[in-house]
């Protein structure tokens, strides 16, 4: 199973959208340089797919790559379905997924504007196994499925 990375994206606080970059760097154990949520434990780099975001599209909102907060849009590969324990090989970098979906404690202004939000269903998270380059166009493919 193989896709594209569509966006490399990054912000430096938390609770806004983040900005394709259109490359970085992945630091093992740490997650997307330049990025404030770098250094969670479990929770290092997100991934969410364009397919999620065209989803919101069709509710009629005006979203991108990076407007969920994600690190790294993908597409063409079914993140949500891929458990935990995964690996994917990401440009020169190795992660591991490590959390499907997460718990929105605060609503944010999408799900206001649109009654709802994809990254909480449909979002992933990874660890940084081995780090390397990442950018946009870099193939994402799983290399360990268990």
């Amino acid at each position: 199973m193989a896709g594209k990375i569509i966006a490399v994206c990054t912000s430096k606080n938390k609770g806004e959208r983040k900005k394709n970059v259109g490359c970085s760097q992945l630091l093992p154990g740490l997650g997307l340089d330049g990025d404030a949520h770098a250094g969670f434990i479990h929770r290092q780099v997100s991934l969410l797919a364009m397919e999620s975001i065209e989803k919101m599209r069709s509710c009629g909102l005006d979203v991108g790559p990076g407007d969920f907060a994600e690190n790294l849009t993908t597409e063409n590969i079914n993140l949500v379905n891929l458990p935990v324990g995964t690996k994917l090989k990401v440009g020169d970098a190795l992660l591991e997924v490590s959390q499907i979906g997460k718990e929105c404690h605060n609503r944010c202004a999408i799900y206001y504007q649109a009654g709802d939000c994809v990254m909480p269903k449909e979002g992933i998270f990874a660890i940084v196994l081995s780090g390397g380059m990442v950018k946009s166009d870099d193939v994402i493919e799983v290399v360990d499925n268990v």
